[in-house]
């Protein structure tokens, strides 16, 4: 039984364009080709591996040789042609390895080969799968036979690494450019061979095997058929986060809350668990930096579509974005990206990761605690923290010595309304933990020392004086904190509908808009600039976008390099940020309608029903017609 058995990459090799998955573009463009008779003698086919490359040769070198075409362009599978291609059994299909054939002496016999003219079939396919591996002399020696082949004879080179091929040989192929395969259509292709292998597998597990592929269909159907082995064919989220080892949502999740409610100690434990289970410390930072990312999309309900997680864990998502403030997730993007870049670098690597765990913990507190304290007797002076010993004799600021000294001397507790403050040493290690109220109360300027007659009046800076019940934090501080708490309040004036909200922007008045922004061109003197927005039209989207209808590439180059400066014009004007886009919609009455250049084969037809001895003469020389 084991004798029989084809893993499921080979097994459920696409044969025809149709099954081929995630590569229209390419499928397309080759059918209408072999459709039109317009089929190039050198194919390039390029892009990551396991996309479909070999097996988009392989169809069309099947294609084009099959007896019996459909209406659609795809092969019968039944002729004897497709029958031999089937069984590898062609004498018109040649496929190379360039990666173990790269020399000239290989080369030199497959130009000598291509000198012969098939026997049995229309065109002889010649594939070279990794043609990059080709040394530097069998390219060269390819030149010739690649830019003038015979008739028959069709090159569809294959390569992962198209910037290691030589200009010269790009230049005489014509290249297509295959992409990773989303992991929607790699969810969908995985559970239609799960019910044909009568398999039970559980969507959310399917797509996890499809984000670990990376868009490459082998290593998805590779992991599909060891999984199926491991659960015999029970495919379960939490069998398939198992076998693959990697960190499943439920455990982010957990060690976010632990960093939001500023619980070290379980955020450190879950740390040591996945360590414990064999996984990098990068691995556990650059999931984490994934899980924030994702919680940052579900904030905003344009961004769902760059959610790429199971259908059965966005609720969680979308429930524990709004629970999470969005400035703690911008924070925290920052400190992760800081510690995925130092890591390589860090000699004790498991340290490095921790210490970015358990600033995650404190950031919260860091990013919400506003930096003024209040209250009667805790005045604080500029440049002083709670628990210091105030300095009342002089105004100037503290030298380092005195700070040194200052901070050394046991802390003298304050007593404030406003904030409570509670220090704890640990080994040398200090945590203060500052919760503070609003204070409400107005500023007012501090006066000018009053200086005797005839001494000199020193120098006035008013950050340094005392004020009584506030105390300033350094600048650069205080304006990170000031941005990010208004963020965060903002965000959530916005979550809840406090925020005023501005009149949409109608047709009528973007249109009047509009034409006013034309005029101002016309008044500025930019009359290429008028006469090209003169030939646009509006299309007005309430509440806030504007569409920019323009007749061709020129006029809509020209709207988007004026792009920017139209949406502040139409912002200011409107009241409200206005969002501009450009379509092209071209007038096909005003297309010239010149006759179109006729194919080789069309040119024959005109020229055989003119003199019809030209075609017994074709026949007779035994001539082909060159496509």
């Amino acid at each position: 039984m084991s004798d029989n058995y084809i893993v499921s990459a080979r097994k459920y090799r696409p044969q025809t364009f149709d099954t081929v998955v995630g590569q229209e573009h390419i499928t397309t463009t080759l059918k209408n080709a072999i459709r039109n008779q317009h089929l190039a003698h050198a194919f390039l086919f390029c892009g990551p591996r396991g996309v479909g490359k070999t097996t988009c040769a392989r169809i069309l070198a099947k294609t084009i040789n099959c007896e019996n075409p459909t209406a659609d362009m795809e092969a019968c599978g039944v002729c004897s042609t497709c029958a031999s291609l089937k069984d590898s059994a062609s004498f018109n299909v040649f496929e190379l390895d360039a990666a173990s054939n790269n020399s000239v002496d290989d080369i030199r016999e497959l130009t000598n080969q291509v000198r012969f003219a098939p026997q049995h079939g229309r065109y002889k396919v010649y594939i070279i799968d990794e043609v990059h591996m080709l040394s530097a002399a069998a390219f060269n020696a390819f030149l010739k036979t690649l830019e003038e082949p015979p008739p028959y004879a069709i090159f569809i080179l294959a390569t992962t690494e198209k910037h290691k091929i030589l200009p010269t040989i790009l230049s005489r192929c014509q290249i297509f450019d295959f992409k990773r395969i989303t992991t929607n259509d790699i969810v969908a292709h995985l559970q239609g061979i799960a019910v044909k292998e009568s398999m039970i597998a559980n969507e959310a597990a399917l797509h996890v095997i499809a984000q670990k592929s990376e868009g490459c269909m082998r290593d998805a159907l590779s992991m599909l058929d060891r999984i199926a082995s491991f659960t015999n064919g029970m495919l379960t989220y939490a069998n398939t986060m198992e076998h693959l080892n990697i960190l499943d949502a439920d455990f982010y999740f957990s060690i976010t809350d632990a960093m939001l409610s500023q619980d070290v100690a379980s955020a450190m434990l879950l740390l040591d668990d996945a360590l414990e289970k064999g996984f990098e410390g990068d691995v556990v930072v650059g999931g984490l930096g994934e899980h924030f990312r994702n919680l940052i999309l579900c904030k905003d309900g344009r961004m769902a579509r760059l959610l790429d997680v199971p259908n059965a864990h966005r609720l969680m998502y979308h429930e524990k974005a709004n629970q999470t403030p969005p400035s703690f997730l911008i924070s925290g993007l920052n400190v992760i990206n800081d510690c995925e870049l130092q890591y390589k670098n860090a000699n004790n690597r498991r340290l490095h990761v921790e210490l970015c765990i358990i600033k995650l913990c404190f950031l919260l507190q860091a990013v919400s605690a506003p930096p003024i304290y209040g209250g009667e007797q805790g005045k604080l002076s500029a440049g002083e923290m709670p628990g210091e010993k105030k300095n009342t004799t002089s105004v100037a600021p503290t030298t380092i010595a005195q700070n040194i000294q200052t901070s050394q001397q046991a802390p003298t507790p304050v007593a404030a309304p406003s904030y409570t403050t509670a220090t704890e040493t640990h080994d040398g290690y200090t945590k203060l933990v500052q919760e503070q109220a609003k204070v409400e109360q107005p500023v007012s300027a501090p006066p000018a020392p009053v200086v005797p007659a005839g001494q000199p009046t020193p120098s006035y800076t008013p950050n340094a004086v005392p004020v009584a019940g506030i105390r300033q934090a350094p600048t650069t501080r205080k304006v990170s904190m000031d941005i990010l708490g208004d963020l965060d309040e903002v965000m959530n004036q916005a979550a809840a509908g406090l925020l005023p909200q501005s009149a949409p922007l109608t047709a009528e008045k973007a249109q009047s808009i509009f034409e006013e922004y034309k005029q101002s061109l016309q008044v500025a003197g930019k009359s290429v600039l008028f006469s090209q927005f003169s030939m646009m039209r509006l299309e007005s989207y309430p509440p806030d976008e504007v569409r920019l209808i323009t007749p061709g590439e020129m006029t809509d180059t020209y709207a988007r390099e004026q792009r920017t400066h139209m949406i502040e014009f139409f912002s200011e004007r409107a009241g409200r940020s206005v969002r501009i886009t450009t379509e092209i919609q071209i007038d096909e009455s005003m297309i010239d309608n010149t006759p179109r250049a006729l194919s080789k084969s069309e040119m024959y037809e005109v020229m055989v029903a003119k003199n019809p001895n030209l075609a017994k003469l074709k026949e007779g020389a035994g001539l082909q017609i060159e496509y």
